[in-house]
């Protein structure tokens, strides 16, 4: 099948061919004419797979109509909204909308957060038919009364998973509310849980499901490895790595803002060409970075999940997992930024002895078990092969093994118990009293002559009757 098989105009039809596109992917196949024939719709793909395309194409076509080139902003009112988790994602969409509509007059606005309104403000001011937004930034922008959604025509969540995951559920749901109650609603997501099907029922109208494969899975173009290594050694394993394929580029995968910056300074120390991205950094730096990043100025890019899926980059070979996903999802997410469109790419873990109990979670997920390879030179210690459940197993046997055999040295040793009596006589059965000693001190206290020495007034005491 071909594009031109789909239905699309002529201007699409060339945007595509421009794009260096000739036959749909999966996704598109079945989603264009879905949305074309104006029906809600929940669709479910895997990164990759060209799904922003698949929504953008028909979205562009049934906008079409409203297409001119008249100066009034009264000709262009808002009547797409794509709602996106994060700003690199909001980015993508933009550049997707802009790159297919270039041959319709129809204007497009990416707003999100981390920049100066005023920009936004203005542009939304002259009229733009379809925004794309972060759903903080969006809400900013309705207190402000920068923005009118009565016109909205057709509504696209796009990654609702990752809306949730970053509790944008509530923000979203309020979007809802300002919308016409009559449109078009798409929802896009990488897993469903019973949250998002909640989020469905309340958004979709007897919704067409299309899901081009099963859940959780991920790419068949791409490799999966896990190298066992202590914590203490993957910044000198990971240097190898990068140094063994010189030529490669490489996006790694952190937990946290913290580990990210270091390591970028630790890969820079080292002579590797490698900057960070994460939520602290400011709009203008992560543009920068992701720029240098695309155009292979930057070889190495450390990232935390804020950029697990707004990032696009044309056939990235390698993506390195420093640290493990808390979440097993995430996993399929940040894997998900190689082996896009066709092409070949590898996915490789760094796997300490804490995260055993986080890979075992992946590994259910997807359904198979990743093959681990031992780096000569960064053997794990043995408690790697200690931890998770065979080792609690094992410990458990040894006690009741000790149990039945009589041995007392097997189990755990219990504290001996404290004296009732101390070794000054106190017994700590009986309530408190106070000795004999006691009372009888108090009694010498309360019946000794007052002082010959002056009492000072109490108003000193309270800071006062100071020096004149």
């Amino acid at each position: 099948m071909r594009f031109a098989d789909l239905g699309l105009i002529p201007e699409l039809l060339q945007a595509v061919t421009d794009a260096g596109y000739t036959e749909p992917t999966p996704i598109q196949q079945q989603a264009i004419p879905v949305i074309l024939a104006g029906g809600d719709m929940m669709g479910g793909a895997q990164t990759g797979t060209g799904k922003t395309a698949g929504f953008t194409l028909p979205l562009l076509q049934r906008l079409a109509r409203h297409a001119n080139t008249s100066a009034s902003p009264a000709r262009h009112p808002v009547r797409a909204l794509i709602l996106t988790p994060t700003r690199e994602l909001a980015v993508q969409v933009f550049e997707s909308v802009a790159g297919y509509g270039r041959h319709l007059s129809l204007r497009a606005a990416c707003i999100y957060g981390g920049v100066d309104m005023n920009a936004q403000i203005q542009e939304l001011r002259r009229g733009i038919e379809i925004v794309i937004a972060t759903p903080g930034r969006l809400l900013d922008h309705v207190q402000q009364k920068t923005i009118n959604l009565s016109q909205v025509e057709v509504l696209v969540l796009d990654e609702a998973d990752r809306m949730l995951d970053m509790g944008f559920i509530p923000d979203v749901r309020r979007i809802l509310t300002l919308l016409p109650a009559h449109r078009q609603s798409l929802l896009f997501s990488a897993t469903f849980s019973e949250e998002i099907r909640k989020l469905a029922d309340q958004m979709l109208k007897t919704p067409q499901m299309i899901e081009v494969a099963r859940r959780n899975t991920v790419s068949d173009t791409i490799t999966h490895v896990v190298h066992p290594v202590d914590a203490n050694l993957k910044r000198n394993l990971l240097v190898q790595l990068l140094r063994g394929q010189p030529d490669t580029q490489v996006l790694v995968f952190v937990g946290t803002k913290l580990v990210c910056g270091r390591l970028a300074r630790f890969l820079e120390q080292s002579g590797i060409s490698a900057n960070a991205i994460h939520g602290d950094k400011s709009q203008q730096q992560r543009t920068e970075t992701l720029d240098a990043f695309r155009s292979g100025q930057l070889r190495v890019l450390i990232a935390t999940d804020v950029a697990a899926r707004g990032l696009d980059i044309d056939e990235l070979p390698c993506v390195i997992n420093f640290e493990l996903p808390h979440t097993a999802e995430d996993y399929i997410h940040r894997i998900g930024r190689t082996g896009r469109a066709g092409h070949k790419g590898d996915a490789v873990s760094l796997v300490s002895a804490e995260e055993k109990h986080l890979l075992a979670d992946i590994q259910k997920l997807i359904k198979f078990e990743i093959p681990q390879e031992t780096v000569s030179g960064f053997e794990p210690g043995a408690g790697y092969a200690e931890t998770g459940p065979q080792r609690h197993g094992r410990r458990n046997a040894e006690e009741r093994a000790g149990h039945k055999s009589g041995d007392k040295s097997a189990k755990r040793e219990r504290p001996a118990p404290r004296p009732a009596v101390a070794a000054d006589g106190f017994d700590f059965s009986k309530p408190y009293k106070p000795s004999a000693s006691y009372d009888t001190a108090k009694a010498t206290a309360s019946a000794a002559p007052p002082s010959d020495r002056p009492r000072r007034p109490l108003a000193v005491l309270l800071g006062g009757l100071g020096k004149k």
